[in-house]
């Protein structure tokens, strides 16, 4: 008899069960910085023409690798092209080495002896260095057009260029890798209610004015008709305690979702949330106070990065001068604490409660449901009326 060990293991090598770091790590579909996994396949050939009518976007957006090449390739090769129109003009009016020249031959470009000499020409004339040995002497109406077809074809290559580079550094996603998210987020109880809590915070002093914070439960459910819908999204409402729109978010922000009936977490337990299926995706939405441009940042967390019965450590305190002081060691560190195992008891544990104020009656044997808290005690006393002393 093969030991489970052995064929588990003998499985994994053949591919037919994948251990669950794998298993988070292609299921995500928003990794931890903000990137979106997904690949489009079988993507028609003409579709890829509206990249080319989008140029400006597609170039801006391109890895910095290709721009360099870009920017090369644009300035290196308009220079190649004219140096060969150059070479051309010289040749035709007899202006090379090794041409025969008669008496009194009047030259289109002074110095322009070979190609080597057209392409030097041509790289002066576009970037118009002008170091003196090269020029046109005039008498060639068909140099003097060239020269300005050139001089302005490099005036809008230098334009392009500098736009794209100077939109991709002022890209607004730059402005958000100076915002950060927990890399956990907990269960536990905010103001009498199970909460599920994440942290954000910015690490600029510039505000992000207008911010906006929701987030989307990715998941895959099954239609009644069968049909089973692959990233199917549920809105998740975020909130502080300020409200959930236009937040002052000078000082890192704890986000909740108060878990209750109309919550697609409502049905989870302590046991049972590592066992999900599903991909929490957090966006926070705000305009750049210094620059003005709208910008998102986006993370997201699977269930093995839920925290039940935990709570993030305090990170905000008050120095002795009267400034207030962030300690980002403690940011994504949390603290277990006394929580609930299910919505469902806790809920049931506050109706017993209730119902106890009203009925008066003694429930010592009963189980104990929801938090169980070992400092509580039942006395019973004479009046018509329960105390509890803690």
């Amino acid at each position: 008899m093969v030991p489970k060990s052995s064929s588990r293991m003998f499985q994994l090598l053949q591919g037919h069960i994948q251990p669950a770091g794998l298993r988070s790590r292609k299921n995500r579909l928003v990794t931890k910085d903000g990137r979106c996994n997904i690949e489009f396949g079988s993507t028609e050939y003409s579709n890829h023409y509206a990249y080319l009518v989008d140029f400006w976007t597609t170039f801006v957006e391109i890895r910095w690798r290709f721009v360099l090449l870009l920017f090369v390739t644009a300035f290196t090769g308009s220079w190649f092209i004219f140096s060969l129109l150059w070479y051309w003009i010289a040749k035709n009016n007899g202006d090379l080495t090794g041409q025969n020249h008669t008496d009194g031959h009047v030259k289109c470009i002074e110095n322009v002896h070979g190609l080597t000499t057209a392409f030097l020409y041509s790289l002066e004339t576009q970037t118009t260095i002008g170091y003196g040995g090269r020029a046109l002497t005039g008498h060639c109406a068909g140099t003097v057009a060239l020269i300005m077809i050139q001089s302005i074809i490099g005036v809008f290559i230098n334009c392009f260029m500098c736009g794209v580079i100077l939109a991709k550094i002022s890209l607004p996603k730059r402005r958000g890798k100076t915002v950060t998210f927990s890399d956990t987020a907990v269960i536990c109880l905010k103001k009498g209610s199970l909460c599920l809590l994440i942290r954000v915070a910015n690490l600029r002093k510039t505000l992000l004015i207008g911010s906006q914070i929701y987030g989307k439960l990715l998941r895959t459910t099954t239609s009644p008709d069968g049909e089973t819908n692959i990233l199917d999204q549920v809105d998740i409402d975020f909130m502080v305690d300020a409200g959930k729109d236009n937040l002052f978010f000078v000082c890192p922000l704890t986000l909740y979702h108060v878990i209750n009936r109309s919550s697609p977490f409502y049905g989870l337990s302590a046991d049972s949330l590592p066992l999900q299926d599903f991909e929490l995706v957090v966006f926070l939405d705000g305009m750049a106070e210094s620059t003005s441009s709208a910008c998102q940042v986006r993370t997201s967390y699977i269930p093995q990065e839920i925290q039940w019965g935990y709570s993030f450590l305090p990170i905000i305190s008050r120095t002795n001068t009267g400034k207030y002081r962030v300690d980002f060691s403690n940011f994504s560190k949390s603290i277990q604490v006394t929580t609930p195992h299910c919505v469902q008891c806790f809920e049931s544990d506050i109706d017993q409660k209730n119902h106890n104020s009203h009925t008066g009656e003694n429930h010592n044997n009963q189980e104990k449901r929801g938090v169980d808290n070992l400092g509580f005690q039942v006395i019973d006393m004479h009046d018509s009326v329960d105390i509890t002393k803690m």
